[in-house]
């Protein structure tokens, strides 16, 4: 199988990028050897490698910006991913996706499951729901995870920010109104990739029978609040921390450009039935990721 991985030095495609090297022939690219905001450039890569397996790490993601950088950002949320969708079906291949929480304005007051109508309050959330209904839209075999609170300890992330603000401040002041699910980029590469070897050589077929959205995310639900708790406690070079008094505040006490939903925490039974899949608990998984 030939697996064509796009966005392979963020976060999660990091991950990926050591997770399937044992699933058969990668070609792994970021930009500038992909640009997802270039139709032209997606289509003729696509057409260059023909994989098996297309999976899709990249995505605009500065939340903030995005509201300012619009246009940039339904290029690469919206446009980019229905293309690939387009490019993989022609050549009888698979898709794999990802999507996020905040397609939800957080309001619902209980966990999300697929069939609950998106929200989004964001320019980043609008375009990210905008990319799933495209890749919908074109069908074929496709497999679409949305995901939430994604962290590694290798890239800029909330896990990183905290503990570089430990380091400089003696007070720090985190939202406890914002709530949903660290997810652990390691571990969504570990899954998606178990779920590749599963279907083997008859992997797209696989997908196609099981084509659709799925919630996946870290297991149980915290506030940002609780999680930079966790992450103070857990910190291996505790010693460095000059950090005094962590005190919670409210997301209206700070000036951002764009809305976070509160409560987006995303059920994922539907995935967990399909797949017989399950992550850990976050707090378990955040003990293991910031001793890796």
């Amino acid at each position: 199988m030939k697996i064509l991985l796009l966005g392979n030095t963020g976060q999660l495609g990091y991950e990926l990028n050591r997770t399937l090297l044992s699933l058969g022939n990668l070609v792994a690219l970021d930009f500038p050897q992909v640009d997802m905001s270039d139709p032209d450039n997606i289509r003729s890569m696509v057409r260059e490698h023909q994989p098996n397996l297309i999976i899709n790490a990249t995505a605009y993601t500065n939340v903030d910006k995005a509201e300012s950088e619009t246009e940039l950002a339904k290029a690469i949320n919206v446009t980019g991913p229905g293309i690939l969708a387009e490019e993989v079906k022609k050549i009888r291949g698979a898709l794999i996706h990802y999507s996020t929480d905040y397609v939800f304005d957080g309001t619902k007051g209980d966990a999300y499951i697929e069939s609950d109508k998106p929200t989004p309050l964001s320019i980043y959330g609008e375009t990210k729901e905008a990319g799933e209904q495209a890749v919908q839209s074109v069908g074929g075999a496709y497999l679409i995870f949305r995901t939430s609170w994604v962290y590694s300890m290798r890239r800029p992330c909330f896990v990183t920010k905290v503990l570089e603000w430990a380091r400089k401040h003696e007070t720090l002041r985190i939202v406890d109104d914002q709530i949903s699910t660290p997810t652990w980029a390691r571990e969504l590469a570990e899954t998606t990739t178990h779920i590749i070897a599963h279907g083997k050589d008859q992997f797209v077929e696989y997908v196609a029978e099981n084509s659709g959205l799925y919630h996946l995310s870290g297991n149980g639900s915290c506030s940002r609040f609780e999680w930079a708790q966790s992450i103070l406690a857990l910190d291996p070079e505790k010693e460095t921390q000059v950090t005094k008094e962590l005190l919670t505040a409210s997301s209206s006490d700070f000036d951002t450009a764009a809305q976070r939903p509160l409560r987006s925490t995303l059920s994922c039974e539907k995935f967990e039935s399909t797949f017989s899949l399950r992550l850990p608990y976050w707090q378990d998984v955040l003990q293991l990721a910031m001793q890796s």
